[in-house]
């Protein structure tokens, strides 16, 4: 992923310092400038060389080659049908992204979740936008996408969105939506099971004003009622107003870990019920002060009790191990000795079948540390000095980590080198089993725009556990849009309220700046209802992608759809596991509602069967405790609606 050689303390402090604050200034910005006459109105831009594009075709060509190497289904495509969809949201930045570019966390993005609001069984999408309307898409069938945001009363047009989470809260039936801001509040939506909205934050507690992040619902003491972990990155912001009145970066805002006034703890939050929560950070001993964009539940110890694996953009991560509901325990050190070092995207899943849960996670802020070729992307970085930035270094990995569960309690095995799972400026991790075969497959939503070169999206088709195979050009995710790369990102006034900006020193006119495109967050779940898993993109300061897979018309596609509703447990069934046993595998998954970069949804699980024409046995272990079994032979092609039983 990054180049072998040590670098000088020197010369790392020299880009993260000096570099990334006039960013658009080193080699890997794109948006060279071409004059046209001066007084014509029109000064266009153009992109110079960009090694991400020019190797665009040699990584198809090795993808191509490396088809001997795959165990599983790959003859099959994805394609864009955005217009086919009838979606016209389009991602919106602040300028601190744009033409004040600096590097700070709104360039992080924004997330895409998923569920079905009004109780129609149609999975419905919520794009959330950094500057302007966030919207809400009810799913019409076949494809097909309505805007009903006005309605719902979910746009939040007023505020600096950052991320959001579907969940049903009050445990009636439908789910609510909680959309976090930065430092303009944090709203919570009941829905009336319609799809219609109200705000309730004020009596909730949950307004929180802050640099909000990921938000993560699940029942910490299992009491039925889904409480709330939110995560806050840490002030990275002044008191300054920039158009459309967003808080206008510091300047040195990558650096914020090295001030600890900056710092800005997640909160923990106990549903008390009625819809209000109250602060329970310091009670439970969970105060975790990382510089943190996102975070998980899991179980690597499965014992019942959901615990927390926290990111950190900038330092340490850490595993918070539940003590039966009362308070957390920091085990990172004993299962995760190194852990990346600029952490942004998680997912725990059984990548081998082998029923226990293991742990990816993308690390894409040490990717900020310097200009890597194309064919440097899967190599790991060796930092050398520079310790103060880094604090630790020798308690790191620089770059993406995939950690094994031995099912010894720990501590894992790192072996994101041999899985194949190095990437360059990977945000979210979503995953599924895109191909239906019985093994999870990987979307490292990726790259970084302006002003930095073209990054691809990493589609990685699980080889049996044996590794994970790039496969985007194979199936069509990359080059994306017919092989469109860049778009108009700002344009400038050098004659008039633009003249002092740094690239309309010398210049006269109006400049437009084209930067390549990228993508944040993503959500995997079946948007046609045929049976195969699709694909939508949440980009940054774009539209987005509505990736419709061709596996159905390809192939019998075999699967099953496990929807809960608990009764003892929560109602969405947030920590609940689910073993299919089909034959003599065992495919197991977790209730996470984890789907992506700053992305949590409510969706059904999906089971890729293979070739199997029925599952054997289904069974479920509750949050409460209580175990469900469900004997078959169970059709594939079905949703299987799975009620707690509540029987003694």
């Amino acid at each position: 992923m990054r180049h072998p050689s040590i670098i000088r303390a020197l010369a790392v402090l020299a880009l993260l310092w000096a570099s990334l604050a006039a960013a658009h200034h080193t080699p890997g910005h794109v948006a060279a400038r071409q004059d046209l006459p001066a007084g014509d109105g029109k000064v266009f831009t153009v992109p110079h060389e960009d090694p991400g594009i020019e190797t665009l075709p040699a990584r198809e060509r090795a993808e191509r080659a490396s088809v001997d190497k795959f165990q599983v289904f790959y003859d099959f495509r994805f394609t864009d049908k955005l217009p086919d969809s009838g979606i016209t949201f389009v991602h919106n930045i602040v300028d601190d992204a744009g033409k004040h570019y600096k590097a700070a966390h709104y360039d992080h993005g924004n997330g895409i979740v998923a569920a079905d609001v009004d109780g129609d069984a149609r999975t419905d999408l919520y794009f959330v936008n950094q500057r302007g309307s966030s919207e809400l898409w009810k799913n019409e069938g076949g494809g097909k996408f309505r805007n009903v945001t006005a309605q719902a009363g979910v746009g939040l047009a007023d505020r600096i969105a950052v991320s959001a989470s579907f969940a049903d809260v009050d445990n009636d039936g439908d789910q609510d939506l909680y959309v976090t801001t930065v430092r303009m509040g944090n709203v919570l939506f009941e829905n009336d099971g319609k799809g219609n909205f109200k705000d309730i934050t004020r009596q909730s507690g949950l307004g929180y004003v802050g640099h909000s992040s990921g938000a993560v619902f699940f029942d910490y003491d299992k009491d039925s009622r889904l409480d709330l972990f939110l995560v806050n990155v840490g002030k990275y912001t002044t008191e300054a107003r920039g158009e459309g009145g967003y808080y206008v970066a510091y300047e040195d805002a990558f650096q914020g870990h090295l001030f600890p006034e900056r710092t800005e703890k997640s909160v923990l939050y106990r549903n008390l019920g009625g819809n209000r929560f109250a602060d329970v950070s310091a009670q439970t001993h969970l105060q975790d002060g990382s510089w943190s964009g996102d975070a998980t539940i899991t179980d690597f110890n499965q014992d019942g009790w959901p615990d927390l694996y926290v990111l950190n953009m900038q330092g340490d991560n850490h595993y918070y191990e539940n003590q039966g509901g009362k308070t957390f325990v920091d085990k990172t050190a004993q299962l995760f000795p190194k852990t990346p070092w600029g952490a942004m995207g998680v997912k725990s899943f059984d990548y081998d079948n082998d029923g226990d849960f293991d742990l990816f996670v993308t690390d894409m802020h040490s990717d900020m540390v310097q200009d890597v070729i194309p064919q440097d992307e899967k190599i790991k970085f060796i930092f050398k000095g520079a310790e103060r930035f880094f604090a630790e270094p020798d308690n790191n990995i620089f770059g993406n980590a995939f950690y094994r569960n031995d099912g010894n309690g720990g501590p894992f095995s790192e072996i994101s080198v041999p899985l194949g799972l190095e990437n360059y400026w990977p945000w979210g991790v979503s995953v599924d089993d895109v191909n239906a075969d019985g093994w999870d497959d990987i979307l490292i939503t990726s790259s970084m725009n302006f002003p930095y070169r073209y990054g691809v999206n990493s589609l990685m088709l699980n080889n049996r556990a044996e590794g994970f195979l790039n496969s985007e050009f194979l199936l069509g995710i990359e080059p994306r849009r017919d092989g469109k790369t860049h778009k108009v990102w700002f344009t400038l006034d050098c004659d008039a309220k633009d003249k002092s900006h740094r690239d309309c020193q010398g210049r006269k006119g109006r400049i437009t700046v084209n930067s390549t495109l990228g993508t944040r967050s993503a959500v995997i779940f079946d948007l046609d209802d045929d049976g195969d898993l699709d694909i939508v993109t949440n980009e940054l300061h774009s539209e987005p992608q509505v990736l419709v897979s061709d596996l159905a018309q390809k192939r019998p596609v075999r699967f099953l759809k496990v929807r809960l509703t608990g009764k003892e447990s929560n109602r969405d069934g947030l920590g609940a596991v689910v073993k299919v046993r089909t034959g003599d595998r065992i495919l197991t998954k977790g209730m996470d509602g984890a789907s992506g970069y700053l992305s949590h949804s409510i969706l059904p699980l999906y089971f890729g069967l293979g070739d199997a024409a029925a599952a054997d046995r289904v069974e479920v272990r509750w949050p409460s405790g209580k175990t469900q079994v469900i004997e078959g032979p169970i059709a594939s092609g079905k949703t299987l609606e799975i009620a707690e039983d509540t029987a003694k």
